[in-house]
């Protein structure tokens, strides 16, 4: 499966932002699929995942509240909604497709596809 997130850009901090990331081929629905994002100089981090009915979510904790993960099977897309933005969100954000359980989908390692990644600035 090949993934392509966007949405990304400079929002002010308070703001919301929506990323998308659109995926190829028609096993779309067999993937969990999740967000991850890196800021500058530090290890990349869990931010969001949602199964493949997209029954279950799970958040990071830095994010819980605020963002919201959706699919749509039918359009082979997921959303990251990004509301109550903090400078410390800022980050190049990536979505990632995962062919393993539900419980590994907080964790980098079980994800086997990622797309290029967009970046998220957010001011203060």
């Amino acid at each position: 499966v090949q993934l392509q997130a966007s949405g990304g850009g400079l929002v002010q901090g308070g703001g919301s932002l929506g990323l998308s990331c659109a995926a190829s081929g028609r096993t779309f629905r067999n993937y969990v699929m999740g967000w991850f994002r890196q800021a500058p100089g530090k290890e990349r981090e869990f931010v969001a995942a949602i199964s493949r009915a997209g029954v279950n979510t799970a958040y990071g904790d830095s994010v819980k509240g605020r963002f919201t993960i959706s699919r749509d099977n039918d359009k082979n897309t997921v959303i990251l909604q990004m509301n109550s933005l903090k400078p410390e969100d800022t980050a190049v954000y990536y979505c990632a497709a995962s062919s393993r359980g539900w419980s590994t989908a907080t964790m980098a390692s079980a994800y086997g596809y990622w797309g290029q990644g967009t970046l998220v600035t957010v001011s203060s």
